[in-house]
């Protein structure tokens, strides 16, 4: 399978992002399964922290929300889902945010700002920025994705 690459446009710019559906296939598929359902549309980052992370995909716009499936009416959450090759070694690292329970995440995600390796196998990396890290590096709290797209679906 190859990795697919996803488009995010934010009121900075455009980023371009291959997802690692290959090697975090749960992981990847919870993301691109939102993606697909326009889900992260209009949704802000809420949380910068210079250095380390931006991060976004809270409904609520506060960090305290996920994605309510429609199906059941209740939040989604996936199991942690890491891996010793998957690092926090560089900026425009793409993984999933959690609560305090591995098991808890949902929707959110961060983009790193920097290596943050006290973070490896505690959080699902689940793709990497390929293009617009510049932009990434722009984002601040309160900037939106205005829209979110999977540019090549991956192939079966």
């Amino acid at each position: 399978m190859s990795d697919p690459t996803v488009v995010m446009e934010t009121t900075k710019g455009t980023i371009k992002i291959q997802v690692f559906a290959g090697q975090a296939p749960v992981t990847a598929g919870n993301f691109l399964d939102l993606v697909g359902r326009g889900f992260y549309n209009g949704l802000s980052f809420h949380r910068y922290e210079p250095g380390f992370v931006i991060q976004g995909g809270c409904p609520k716009g506060t960090g305290t929300g996920g994605f309510i499936d429609p199906a059941t009416g209740t939040e989604r959450r996936i199991p942690l889902e890491v891996k010793p090759e998957l690092k926090h070694d560089a900026a425009g690292k793409v993984a999933m945010a959690r609560a305090n329970d591995p098991n808890s995440a949902s929707s959110q995600f961060y983009i790193t700002l920097g290596p943050a390796s006290f973070l490896n196998m505690q959080y699902a990396i689940f793709g990497k920025v390929t293009e617009g890290l510049d932009v990434v590096k722009e984002l601040r709290a309160n900037d939106r994705m205005t829209t979110v797209s999977i540019l090549e679906p991956a192939s079966k």
